[in-house]
């Protein structure tokens, strides 16, 4: 009986590690994506929710707070200091009757990014400093079809 007590346990235990083994080597991108665009001297960035800096994100959060209007599927046709330009959706939660029962919905956007300046954090660094976007289509209800928002430095 202890024996096979002995041999479950170290074969469970086999078990665990091989899966973790595993797990972690397949925890990366997956074959075939892209690679994040590399940031290059004097190419202005976008500073994301962690203050991290970004070059042609695929999606960026609006809302950092609660994550309720977050940027989708962003396909950069322009990037340089006189501005970027993509097309994306902007996914935004109406909050009906509340944010955390609200429901999600997809406005097709053109955003244009603006206005680099020296950012505070790293002075060095140009950093985009105003965000528009278009809504191409439907907007959300009580929205201009052009909104800017002012980014954090």
């Amino acid at each position: 009986m202890r024996g096979s007590v002995m041999t479950t346990a170290v074969t469970l235990a086999a078990g665990a590690l091989l899966t973790a083994a595993m797990s972690t080597a397949t925890a990366g991108p997956p074959a075939g994506a892209p690679a994040p665009s590399r940031i290059t001297a004097g190419q202005p960035v976008l500073v994301d929710c962690l203050w991290q800096r970004t070059v042609r994100p695929d999606d960026f959060i609006l809302a950092c707070g609660d994550g309720n209007s977050r940027l989708t599927g962003l396909d950069w046709s322009e990037w340089g200091p006189q501005g970027a330009t993509a097309v994306g959706v902007n996914m935004l939660n109406d909050c009906k009757p509340y944010c955390a029962a609200g429901t999600f919905h997809a406005y097709p956007v053109t955003v244009r990014l603006d206005g680099p300046k020296p950012w505070k954090k790293h002075p060095s660094v140009q950093h985009y400093t105003r965000m528009s976007l278009t809504y191409t289509d439907a907007r959300p209800e009580g929205f201009q079809q052009v909104v800017t928002y002012p980014l954090w430095d």
